[in-house]
């Protein structure tokens, strides 16, 4: 985080679907180093996991990085413990998949294809937003849940404080405010996800900044977020060969875009993004 001598704010944004810290076989990976690749001011996770009866991964990265935690649970999940069928590539084959899922997201874990109970953990999906400046209020915005997809949606808005002016007689720049989440696919409906989102963000006269896995490509979201613009452009999913660009930053007219890329960060199935942002 740095503070130019005319006293403009400066501070890294990333977004990073975390896919719980594992694979799709169920093998980990260390998602605190992933975070700290980052080296973000303010870091939006989607797919954090937090297992029933420990501490939550949004909570370990938190405490290891130094950062101010705000998360929230959107459903019940289970990982994957003990990956002994993991195979070559990312995941398996989609006609070996069947039963062989590393990570269930809603509903429960009976039926066909789902009796190994000993070999996954329960726990919470969510989001959540990691921030080394002063959080001076935060919300969840209720999206709602769409008929055809497996979990309620919602985004995390985080009211941040300012950095303080560098030289005597500066106009204190003003607070930030930065609102991350994970949309539902857009064949599930997610139209009406972005309807109820433009009404609950930020006026774009203000700044503001809008992370997450949107589920859809730039252009089309930047149709259905008047006001809004791309922080960062780049193929982020999947992660192997990426071809779309799902993860995205998206700022207010009010905030400078100083530089945006797409980071390869640990072995989720989506790339992180990362924009250097400023404001005054």
């Amino acid at each position: 985080m740095q503070l130019p001598s005319d006293a403009v704010p400066e501070l890294t944004v990333a977004s990073f679907n975390t896919h719980s810290g594992i694979d799709g076989w169920g093998r980990p990976f260390d998602l605190v180093a992933s975070c700290r690749a980052l080296e973000a001011d303010v870091l939006v996770l989607e797919e954090v996991f937090a297992p029933r009866e420990a501490v939550s991964q949004a909570d370990e990265i938190a405490a290891e990085l130094g950062y101010e935690c705000h998360e929230l649970p959107l459903a019940r999940s289970w990982r994957r413990l003990d990956p002994r069928s993991a195979g070559k590539g990312w995941e398996p084959r989609k006609y070996l998949a069947h039963g062989h899922k590393a990570l269930y997201v809603g509903g429960s874990l009976s039926g066909a294809g789902r009796r190994d109970l000993g070999g996954y953990e329960e726990g919470t999906w969510g989001i959540a937003v990691l921030t080394r400046l002063p959080a001076l209020a935060s919300e969840a915005v209720e999206l709602g849940k769409l008929r055809w997809d497996f979990t309620r949606r919602a985004a995390l808005k985080v009211e941040l404080g300012a950095l303080p002016a560098s030289a005597q007689g500066q106009p204190e720049p003003r607070h930030l405010t930065v609102v991350g989440t994970h949309v539902a696919h857009f064949s599930h409906g997610s139209l009406l996800h972005f309807s109820r989102l433009r009404r609950r963000l930020p006026r774009t006269t203000s700044p503001a900044v809008l992370a997450g896995d949107m589920n859809l490509w730039g252009p089309p979201v930047s149709v259905l977020m008047p006001g809004w613009r791309r922080a960062v452009r780049g193929r982020t999913w999947p992660a192997g060969r990426p071809h779309s660009q799902l993860d995205h930053i998206f700022v207010t007219r009010e905030v400078e875009v100083l530089e945006g890329e797409v980071v390869r960060s640990g072995n989720s199935d989506h790339l992180a993004v990362r924009a250097r942002l400023s404001w005054c």
